[in-house]
């Protein structure tokens, strides 16, 4: 089996028009029950990987029965216990918890790597090397980081692993430009990154409009430049309130202490916004999550990366059809080409600004572009995204490795 690299049979007609293609959709129900292994950051470790890894694993038995799907998750210290979901556990930089993971995966029918180069031990997460050297079954590569500028070493371990692997999947288009510039990938597809169905109707003008940006919080993401953007926008929308839901990443923490959330605490209260910008800081579970998000009457995403190639935030807000105001990152500039947004420019607090001040202030601009993120939307939900990667795996098991 030969896969695309080139991807336009994946985004036939702009990403806005996109639909699930037929290729890697066989009927399900006919598949021959797979033993997968997913490798990657696993609750209840607090990360974006760690979120993916656990929805992956439940749409690929959703629409796969009679699947086992398992996890081996990549820890610093073997826990005592662990769930059933759980196959093995893969101590950093430990070589007899690799030796164990390595028999484990090599009893399995695929294998499923969620990389991204700060998850696995080594520089550069190097360790993920070591690991594929042993695969004597066939491989997939799910990439959620390629950098535009890597260092030479951060190229040697992403290449090797697109040469050590069976097939690579990114989350978008524009992930497939940026890899096929910059490596050599044999088989390289297009799979979303998936989000729940949590569509409803925009609160009514009656009800006083929120601004949501929801997430692990650390700089980076842009909420200063968030905050100034509201404290403009407040002249004329007094009535508004902006939500800032989400704990501040475990790594910028320590003895209690959170400077970073204290410093934008610091910045509201100097621009006089205490009375309208909310720090919601608490657990949430996904319930009352995807309630949050649908009472936001705009999603705002001010990221300052220019490597972002893929965004559950961004996506889980186009699954709940709610507008978005996002800078420029890649996955936002092509989620967000069919009108579902609003993107704008990197540290143009201004722009950001009159962006949200013309979401929240016309009710018919903010119809149309939830109109237009719902119907993007529905393609990006979980169980189409299952099915879709099912049909992958039925696709490479039993081949031949060619390595």
């Amino acid at each position: 089996m030969v896969f695309s690299n080139h991807g336009s049979d994946v985004f036939p007609q702009g990403v806005s028009d996109w639909t699930m293609p037929a290729f890697g959709e066989p009927a399900r129900l006919l598949s021959t029950p797979r033993r997968v292994a997913l490798i990657g950051t696993y609750p209840p470790t607090e990360c974006g990987i760690a979120t993916f890894t656990a929805n992956v694993r439940t749409a690929l038995l959703e629409a796969n029965p009679g699947w086992e799907v398992r996890v081996v998750r990549v820890v610093d210290d073997e826990p005592f216990e662990w769930p059933e979901d759980v196959a093995r556990h893969w101590v950093r930089n430990d070589p007899t918890s690799l030796d164990d993971v390595v028999d484990y995966l090599n009893t399995c029918d695929v294998i499923v790597i969620e990389h991204e180069y700060g998850i696995y031990g080594g520089p550069d997460g190097d360790e993920i090397l070591d690991l594929v050297a042993g695969l004597r079954v066939p491989s997939i590569a799910t990439l959620h980081t390629i950098l535009r500028n890597p260092s030479a070493h951060q190229r040697f371990v992403l290449q090797s692993l697109l040469d050590a692997t069976d097939l690579a999947i990114v989350p978008s288009r524009s992930a497939l430009e940026r890899l096929n510039a910059g490596y050599s990938a044999r088989n390289a597809v297009v799979v979303p990154h998936g989000a729940a169905s949590n569509f409803s109707a925009l609160p009514t003008n009656d009800e006083r409009p929120i601004a949501l940006t929801w997430g692990l919080l650390g700089p980076g993401k842009g909420l200063e430049h968030a905050i100034e953007a509201v404290a403009i926008v407040r002249e004329s929308l007094p009535t508004m309130r902006y939500v800032i839901a989400g704990r501040t990443h475990p790594n910028l923490c320590s003895n209690g202490q959170d400077p970073y959330r204290a410093s934008l605490v610091e910045l509201v209260a100097r621009l006089g916004v205490a009375d309208i910008v909310e720090f919601a800081d608490g657990y949430r579970g996904w319930e009352a999550l995807h309630a949050l998000v649908r009472s936001a009457t705009v999603v705002v995403l001010p990221y300052q990366s220019r490597d972002q190639i893929s965004s559950g935030v961004l996506v889980e807000a186009l699954a709940a059809g709610r507008p978005v105001v996002a800078t420029r990152f890649p996955h936002a500039v092509e989620l967000l080409a069919g009108g579902a947004g609003i993107v704008t420019e990197f540290d143009d607090v201004p722009a950001l600004a009159r962006a949200l001040h013309a979401v929240i202030s016309r009710p018919d601009l903010a119809r149309t572009m939830a109109q237009r993120s719902r119907r993007v939307g529905q393609s990006l939900v979980w169980p189409r995204i299952g099915l879709r990667l099912g049909g992958l795996i039925d696709e490479i098991s039993g081949r031949t490795l060619t390595r």
